[in-house]
C-alpha cells in the first residue's frame, strides 16, 4: 500500500467513501475537457474504477496506478494522480493528474505531483518520468514546468481526441535533474528550473482513458 504525505496533502489508495466525490469531478465538463473520459461519469462507472484500483498493484509495467489526493487536515478526496511504469522500459514512467475544480488554483496539484515524483525517483529509483499535456491546457503546462519538467516535444495534430485533431506537449524529467533541485534535507520544494519533457504517446489507463494532464 502506498501512502505519500506532503506538507498539506496525503496521496493514498482509493476507498469506497471516495465514490461520489470521484464521480462528481469526473462529471464536471471543465475537469474532463482535456481528459479522455466523457461526462457525465456515472456512479456505476466510478464503482467499477474503484474496484479496479483496489485490485491493482503499484509499479506493474504497463499498468496505470492511481492514488486519491486528500487534504491532511480533512477527510475526502479532492483529486487523483497516477503513474504507469512503462512496459517498454521499467526504469521510466508516465504520470497524470486531475483535480476537482473547487480545489484548483491553490497549489495542490503541483504539491501532489512533486510528492509523486519524489516517490518515483527516490523510492522506485526510476531514471526518467514523462507527462503529456494538450497544448491548449496552459494550466497543466505551467504546472509541469513549475515542478521542473522539460518540454521535449510539440506534436502537431498527432491525436484524434473527442472528435477533433489535437496537439500535445511532451514533458520529461531525469533523476539527476530532479536531484539537482532537492533542498539539503530532501524536503518539499518547487523547482525553479527551466521547463522539462518526454517522447512517448499517452497509453490508455485502466478505465480506457489516455492520461492527458
Amino acid at each position: 500500500m502506498i501512502i505519500l504525505e506532503s506538507e498539506r496533502l496525503r496521496l493514498r489508495p482509493f476507498r469506497d467513501a471516495d465514490l461520489e466525490a470521484f464521480a462528481a469531478y469526473r462529471s464536471d465538463p471543465d475537469v474532463a475537457r482535456y481528459q479522455s473520459w466523457t461526462p457525465p461519469y456515472s456512479l456505476s462507472q466510478a464503482a467499477a474504477f474503484l474496484a479496479q484500483m483496489k485490485a491493482a498493484q503499484p509499479g506493474v509495467p504497463g499498468v496505470w496506478y492511481q492514488l486519491a489526493i486528500e487534504c491532511r487536515e480533512r477527510a475526502g478526496m479532492i483529486g487523483d494522480c497516477a503513474f504507469q511504469v512503462l512496459a517498454a522500459d521499467s526504469r521510466q514512467a508516465q504520470i497524470g493528474f486531475t483535480l476537482a475544480r473547487g480545489h484548483q488554483k491553490q497549489g495542490f496539484a503541483a504539491e501532489a505531483v512533486q510528492r509523486l515524483l519524489d516517490y518515483l525517483f527516490g523510492e522506485l529509483g526510476l531514471h526518467r518520468v514523462i507527462a503529456v499535456c494538450d497544448v491548449e491546457n496552459l494550466a497543466s503546462a505551467r504546472l509541469l514546468e513549475r515542478v521542473g519538467m522539460r518540454r521535449e516535444g510539440n506534436f502537431v495534430e498527432n491525436i484524434h481526441f473527442k472528435g477533433v485533431w489535437g496537439s500535445e506537449y511532451f514533458y520529461a524529467l531525469l533523476d539527476r535533474e530532479w536531484r539537482r533541485v532537492l533542498p539539503p534535507d530532501d524536503g518539499p520544494r518547487i523547482a525553479s528550473g527551466p521547463s522539462r519533457t518526454g517522447p512517448l504517446p499517452p497509453e490508455p489507463d485502466q478505465d480506457g482513458s489516455g492520461k492527458r494532464t
